[in-house]
């Protein structure tokens, strides 16, 4: 049988999956970015009721669960009015967050949310879909791979995230 790959919007009484499998996956692929491993300077600012509720109230951000058959196995978030350099807010889409729990990870749910989100993207008339990937790691290849060229660089935000590995990648693909 063929996996089903859904994107569910955020409603108020799914906020706790959406807490649970955004800290899940972020703690399983990046905890090298953090001395100790501790992520809570990250957890903080994305994964906590009040964020959320913030975030959900917000008409520029888009909060998804993605689910493979009945599981929820990882969480979206864009920026639907997101400005970057020569593209103005109603050009341009920010993917913010993309996570996947490891045991769903290189099935292709990558692949199909971000043609998800491409299909969002041109719906609503942008000519650019941009994200941040970390100069390090697979997630680099599988941007390219899936169309994203390397714009510029910017860096984790964080004081506290370990020097050497903040550098990112500002990637885009233009939509025609």
């Amino acid at each position: 049988m063929k996996d089903i790959v859904y994107f569910e919007p955020l409603r108020p009484e799914t906020f706790d999956t959406y807490i649970t499998i955004g800290t899940k996956a972020y703690n399983q692929h990046y905890l090298h970015l953090w001395p100790h491993g501790d992520t809570a300077p990250y957890i903080q600012t994305s994964f906590t009721v009040t964020i959320v509720k913030k975030e959900f109230r917000d008409i520029n951000t888009q909060l998804f669960l993605i689910y493979r058959n009945k599981e929820c196995v990882g969480i979206l978030k864009l920026i639907t009015d997101a400005p970057l350099e020569a593209y103005s807010k109603k050009e341009a889409l920010y993917l913010d967050k993309i996570y996947i729990i490891k045991d769903a990870s290189g099935e292709g749910i990558g692949t199909k949310a971000l043609q998800f989100i491409w299909l969002r993207a041109k719906a609503a008339e942008k000519r650019v879909l941009w994200l941040a990937a970390m100069q390090k790691g697979p997630a680099l290849n599988f941007y390219k791979k899936n169309g994203f060229n390397i714009h510029s660089t910017t860096e984790i935000k964080f004081k506290q995230a370990i020097k050497v590995e903040k550098p990112m990648f500002i990637m885009i693909k233009r939509i025609p």
